[in-house]
């Protein structure tokens, strides 16, 4: 009696095909924006058949996805939300999260209310990590949840510390849906506000998400380029803070932005 042995696939050539997929992953991360195929083929030095196939694999599970382009066809390729899902659940199973959680707590039992730590994705607010006042009235969010980037004040700290094309394209493909009576939807009144916050290194949120909710919003800065890994944001409702008052919190806020920062180098090494 004989058997039919099937060959396994090289663990090489295996090996080759899982980086080659990681190495797509890690260059829509560390984008600003969408890549076309050509861009991302040109960039990782794939050939684009082998490339599209794989980009098709990926899409298929959520990890990637298609957004217009500047022509408002669906050509451009940036992460998907199973990727943003993922980088969640690797971040919940070490020991950022307790670090993280560490910092934003000893932040809340000076500020009194709910710190956050957010994230850019693709064209939201993503929700790393937060930890909510003891005080009754509050904002119910909570980790993996996305909110808007022109109406909150971490996503308009994003907007205001991209460069100017980036922020141009940003806003090309974003709705400024009207939240609020005081959301900004005109976007040069935008383009103004984040041009008056980008020196100043802050992103505020006046109302402009919910109504009676202030926020305030500072970078968490890689130390060694000084680029923008993500957002500490604070907020309050009205009838205990004013915009002015979270305002006042900004350098304890900019101290426990340094601190978070080795923790997040850490994490996305």
């Amino acid at each position: 009696m004989s058997a039919t042995v099937t060959e396994p696939v090289s663990a090489p050539a295996e090996d080759a095909r899982v980086l080659r997929a990681l190495a797509v992953l890690e260059a829509l991360a560390s984008a600003g924006q969408p890549y076309t195929l050509s861009q991302l083929a040109v960039r990782l030095r794939i050939p684009k058949a082998t490339l599209l196939r794989m980009i098709e694999s990926l899409e298929s599970r959520g990890y990637v996805m298609h957004v217009p382009d500047s022509r408002g066809h669906d050509r451009a390729i940036t992460l998907g939300p199973h990727a943003a899902q993922f980088a969640l659940s690797a971040l919940a199973n070490n020991t950022f999260t307790r670090a993280c959680r560490s910092v934003l707590r000893a932040l809340v039992e000076i500020l009194g209310e709910t710190c956050n730590l957010t994230a850019l994705d693709n064209d939201a607010v993503l929700y790393v990590e937060r930890v909510e006042t003891t005080e009754p009235l509050r904002l119910e969010m909570r980790p993996g949840m996305r909110v808007p980037l022109h109406c909150t004040a971490s996503g308009k700290l994003f907007l205001s510390q991209m460069t100017t094309l980036e922020r141009n394209a940003m806003l090309e493909r974003l709705t400024l849906k009207k939240m609020t009576y005081r959301t900004l939807i005109d976007p040069r009144q935008l383009v103004a506000e984040l041009e008056r916050l980008g020196p100043r290194g802050v992103g505020i949120d006046n109302e402009e998400f919910v109504r009676g909710m202030v926020a305030v919003a500072v970078p968490v800065r890689a130390a060694d380029d000084g680029r923008v890994l993500a957002s500490l944001a604070v907020h309050a409702p009205t009838a205990r803070a004013t915009l002015d008052d979270l305002l006042e919190a900004v350098p304890r806020m900019r101290e426990a932005a340094a601190r978070l920062a080795p923790l997040l180098s850490v994490a996305e090494a």
